[in-house]
């Protein structure tokens, strides 16, 4: 039984994180802000990307309120947040479908911007049930377009996927290449897209659509990582659940693909510095009414065999793999070009795949049944 009180903060009087990366200048996001403190909305709190990103958003001087109904994530994430940030964050569990709820977090909190993560985001799944995917990605999505209506909010950075390329003709990807989605999940993603887009364009309120590539890694403490429920449909997370004994062996969806090694290449990128690409988003400008579409990936593609190889030299040890059929939804290779997010943003990510393989090993191995 989860148990979370409705509304919950957390409080850390000892040991602040001196040593936590700063990203941007707080007092210039102060500026281009209505009020006297940045106070940011955060969907999908306790999730994956949600959780590191509140982590950095504290270490920057934000104020921020966390909403999440832990559908894929555990309220002891809150506690840690709070742990490794030195101060808590504002928390009210709901689902973001639950707009009569949403509105009244935002009435009561009066949040400046938003970052919406909350959201499913398997592919495979999607495959699956496509309908829970339209409920969630889409219907949440217009639900906190609804509850912001009207408030003070004038910044929404959303969580969107490279998905929405497809498999493209051409890489690396720019934010120019034709987008056509060939999964439920990327097709979702792209229609809560168009959806902000359709409604900021009436509001005082600029929008940022982060499309990320593969994130992976985890906090370098090792104290918040990636857990997904039952079995996981991303290769980290299971690769690194085979390494503690936790999973017999990895599939590995084809090796047959027009590539080197005939495996899909994908652009990973660490978690951390995809938080950091968050506050990077709060201190760029944005025209009201006007929404922008940047990527979030290194710009290199590695292959599953070669990030099991990598996952491996972390572990110490081989991770015991098999080849199965392709899956679904799957393109062959997906990579980003980055070129937009370090004009825009001024952010580049700066970890590599040999970092993002040690920082998942030491989550996994020091929570080898994650939060549980």
């Amino acid at each position: 039984m989860r148990r979370c009180r409705k509304k919950r903060q957390h409080r850390t009087k000892n040991n602040p994180s001196d040593a936590m990366p700063k990203c941007g200048n707080t007092g210039d996001i102060v500026d281009q802000m209505s009020g006297n403190q940045p106070r940011v909305l955060v969907t999908g709190a306790a999730g994956y990307i949600g959780s590191h990103t509140c982590i950095e958003l504290l270490g920057n001087g934000f104020e921020v309120i966390g909403v999440d109904n832990f559908d894929n994530s555990e309220p002891v994430v809150l506690d840690r947040i709070a742990e490794l940030a030195g101060r808590a964050i504002d928390f009210v569990e709901l689902d973001i479908r639950d707009t009569d709820k949403l509105r009244a977090v935002v009435a009561e909190y009066q949040p400046t911007a938003v970052i919406h993560f909350a959201g499913l985001k398997a592919v495979g799944e999607s495959v699956e049930k496509p309908h829970r995917y339209w409920s969630v990605n889409v219907g949440g999505t217009l639900s906190l377009l609804d509850a912001i209506d009207g408030s003070a909010v004038e910044r929404f950075i959303f969580s969107s996927s490279c998905t929405v390329y497809g498999d493209p003709a051409n890489v690396p990807v720019t934010e120019e290449t034709k987008v056509a989605p060939i999964s439920p999940y990327g097709r979702t993603k792209l229609a809560a897209e168009q959806a902000i887009i359709d409604c900021l364009s009436t509001r005082d309120c600029g929008g940022l659509l982060l499309r990320y590539f593969n994130p992976v890694g985890a906090h370098p403490s090792g104290r918040i990582g990636e857990d997904p429920v039952g079995i996981p449909n991303n290769l980290m997370p299971f690769a690194m659940q085979v390494a503690v004994g936790r999973r017999a062996a990895l599939s590995i969806f084809g090796n047959d693909y027009d590539t080197p090694d005939g495996t899909c290449i994908r652009d990973y990128i660490h978690v951390v510095d995809l938080a950091l690409g968050h506050v990077a988003a709060l201190s760029t400008a944005t025209t009201a009414g006007e929404c922008d579409v940047v990527n979030l990936g290194t710009g290199t593609g590695s292959s599953v065999l070669e990030v099991v190889q990598a996952a491996g030299d972390a572990v110490g040890t081989p991770i015991a793999f098999e080849i199965v059929d392709r899956r679904a939804g799957d393109a062959a290779v997906v990579y980003s070009d980055t070129s937009k997010a370090r004009e825009v943003l001024g952010w580049t990510a700066t970890r590599d795949i040999g970092d993002m393989c040690r920082d998942h090993w030491l989550w996994q191995s020091q929570n080898p049944d994650g939060y549980n």
